[in-house]
């Protein structure tokens, strides 16, 4: 048994939800913050058989995609803020971050 463990982007955690109900997987959603842009995540605890990891991969894979966004970088803390002009930075965002843990005990009351 594994445990898989995928943070995604907001945007794309109700279609990843739908997707894991249609196919009949059972997940945990937890909110999350990410740190580099400090935007809202989903983290999802789906645990599966040995021979459905595969299985729940594609699907994470067909509904997180990394898609282009534009941000405006933060202005330096303590630092003369006069002569920063924050010019918008085009960054990846989306996607999934797995990761994927043996199980030795699963238990359900």
């Amino acid at each position: 048994m594994k445990l898989i463990i995928a943070v995604v982007q907001d945007k794309d955690s109700n279609r990843l939800s739908n997707a894991l109900v249609k196919a009949e997987f059972r997940a945990t959603k937890l909110a999350s913050t990410g740190g580099f842009l400090k935007a809202g995540n989903s983290t999802f605890l789906i645990g599966v058989d040995d021979d459905k990891t595969d299985a729940v991969l594609e699907i994470i894979k067909l509904n997180c995609q990394s898609r282009e966004q534009l941000v405006a970088p933060v202005s330096p803390m303590g630092g003369n803020a006069d002569s920063y002009v924050p010019y918008p930075v085009e960054i990846q965002v989306g996607g999934a971050t797995v990761f994927i843990v043996p199980v030795e005990q699963f238990e359900q009351f």
